[in-house]
């Protein structure tokens, strides 16, 4: 059907699913591993340098954040598993106890680097390097090394080049499926309601509530995804574009679902205060078609909600429509209340039931109102600083437990430093995926120019370095 859609209207649909052309990631992933292996073959990195297409092949993932991880994750793994092979081969060879001692100690380390499901790729390449033995094994080790540095970069370079992926569409799909799910369940309830009313179908539609939170969960990834996609991506603009409101509305979606859980349950509870030969007169018929009311309307108004998460057409319009939803919701909310009035010194059980119920509703109604409110706050793709920081203060601290002669002054200009750096690396990824023009004029404008910022933190390395030489050329002239 899809195919059809193109070969009908190909402008259009190139233009609107720019990325999403039948056979893209096909088409990438085959000249992915075509050029790596021409790049490896011309360095003459191995007899038959397989590796760097194979490595092309397996980061080329859906997202250009993939890709790099990926990347990163497979290098590490391939890294560590030659140095610990290297390191075997040149003394021992192969043997029994020491390929049982090199998949020992590479699967510690691969669990230790945190390379999930890479690890294996560890004691892979390890067994692999160790099979050559000798002195042929540094220069094997050096070759996967290297495939896999040229299958690495060639993929990123392809998936980052080639229409790179934003997933805008298949997570506005997700929420809007979503909320026309609990739409759908809302009007079943309603439609039995009118029906009849026992314990067992009370009790079957609280069970079918508490299974809401499924599909939840896989709008959530499939927007996860889409926020994933805007990383390192030059196309991120129209996902920074998108997922202020459908986070928005997923978040109050998923607490609709939790309310319409908690609506089931009172209503299933409220039977359980009659015998069971009555549980059917729990609610009057018209307090029954009150509250099936009631739930047509709060499915009509999630109904505009999911035009609203789709994004499909004006959201001022699909936002107006959920708020005429809604005040009618609140009407036919109004009207149940006076059903369900009972005096709590006659009947204090069904007073306190009843209240939660109408509770249950009105919570329904403030959070699809909230579900299509536009968001306050813009959103921007998450950065890779926090952890690169993270590594570099680790090796700063391990050397200066290794280099005693370092100071605290020196210590703390080196962090500002690094610190500078990442915020300028945090800058310049926050342009990519959101470029600017404006922004993009002034750093035209002042190329080559630093920030105050920069400029005072390399002053204060500088002024603590001097510092440091003066105080040690005092201490060499009293000596």
């Amino acid at each position: 059907m899809r195919l059809i859609t193109y070969l009908s209207h190909p402008r259009t649909a190139l233009l609107a699913r720019w990325g999403r052309i039948p056979g893209l990631r096909t088409a990438k992933v085959t000249l992915a591993a075509v050029l790596a292996y021409v790049v490896a073959d011309s360095l003459n990195t191995s007899a038959a340098p397989i590796l760097a297409p194979l490595t092309a092949i397996l980061v080329v993932q859906l997202t250009v954040f993939q890709t790099v991880t990926e990347s990163l994750q497979r290098i590490l793994s391939v890294l560590a598993g030659v140095l610990v092979a290297v390191a075997l081969a040149t003394m021992v060879g192969l043997n029994w106890w020491s390929l049982g001692a090199v998949v020992a100690v590479t699967l510690v380390l691969g669990q230790v680097l945190r390379l999930g499901p890479h690890t294996l790729e560890v004691p892979i390449s390890a067994m692999l390097v160790l099979a050559v033995g000798g002195a042929a094994a540094p220069q094997a080790a050096a070759g996967r090394v290297y495939e896999t540095l040229i299958g690495a970069v060639v993929g990123i370079a392809v998936n980052s080049a080639i229409a790179p992926p934003v997933h805008v569409g298949p997570a506005g799909a997700a929420v809007s499926g979503l909320a026309t799910q609990l739409a759908e369940f809302m009007r079943a309830l309603a439609t039995e309601l009118r029906a009849g009313w026992s314990r067992h179908v009370a009790q079957n539609w609280l069970t079918a509530a508490r299974g809401l939170s499924a599909p939840v969960l896989a709008a959530d990834r499939a927007l996860v995804q889409a926020e994933q996609s805007a990383v390192l991506n030059p196309r991120g603009a129209e996902v920074r574009l998108a997922q202020p409101r459908l986070r928005t509305a997923l978040t109050a979606i998923e607490y609709c679902s939790i309310v319409i859980r908690t609506l089931c349950r009172e209503i299933f509870d409220r039977t359980f205060y009659l015998p069971p030969e009555l549980d059917s007169e729990a609610y009057s018929p018209a307090a029954r078609d009150a509250l099936a009311d009631v739930l047509d309307g709060a499915a009509a108004a999630m109904d505009e909600l999911a035009a609203v998460a789709a994004g499909a057409e004006p959201l001022e319009a699909a936002r107006a429509r959920v708020a005429q939803r809604l005040d009618e919701l609140h009407r036919r909310r109004d009207l149940l209340g006076r059903l369900l009035l009972v005096d709590p010194h006659t009947d204090a059980a069904a007073w306190q039931q009843h209240g939660a119920l109408l509770t249950a509703v009105d919570r329904l109604r403030v959070e699809i109102e909230a579900a299509a409110r536009p968001a306050v706050e813009p959103w921007r793709p998450p950065l890779f600083t926090a952890a690169p920081r993270r590594a570099a203060r680790r090796v700063v601290s391990a050397a200066e437990e290794a280099m005693p002669v370092v100071t605290d002054r020196s210590r703390q200009a080196v962090r500002r430093v690094m610190d500078v750096a990442a915020e300028a690396a945090t800058e310049a990824a926050a342009n990519l995926a959101t470029p600017d023009p404006q922004a993009a004029r002034s750093r035209t404008a002042g190329a080559g120019a630093t920030s105050p910022t920069e400029q005072a933190a390399f002053r204060a390395a500088a002024e603590s370095l001097a510092e440091q030489e003066t105080e040690a050329d005092r201490a060499a002239g009293r000596d």
